[in-house]
């Protein structure tokens, strides 16, 4: 039997993983800069000047220092 809630809920996206640099901690919510030029606010035991990998508003850990490049499909 097929579940209508189930099927709903798999055409929602799952949360992206994002990379950014946090560029101030206030408190243990860190400001992070999107490498597309956006800023986010999140939650986690950081320090400025770090690249960290953030999931719905948590950083969720350290990301390497690699070169931002952006294509188009």
């Amino acid at each position: 039997m097929r579940n209508a809630y189930r099927e709903f809920l798999d055409l929602i996206p799952a949360r992206p993983l994002q990379v950014g640099d946090v560029t101030a901690v206030v408190e243990g919510v860190a400001t992070v800069a999107m490498p597309g030029g956006g800023v986010l606010q999140a939650r986690g035991d950081v320090q400025a000047g770090q690249r960290v990998f953030v999931r719905d508003g948590v950083i969720e850990g350290p990301a390497p220092s690699l070169p931002y490049v952006e294509g188009e499909a």
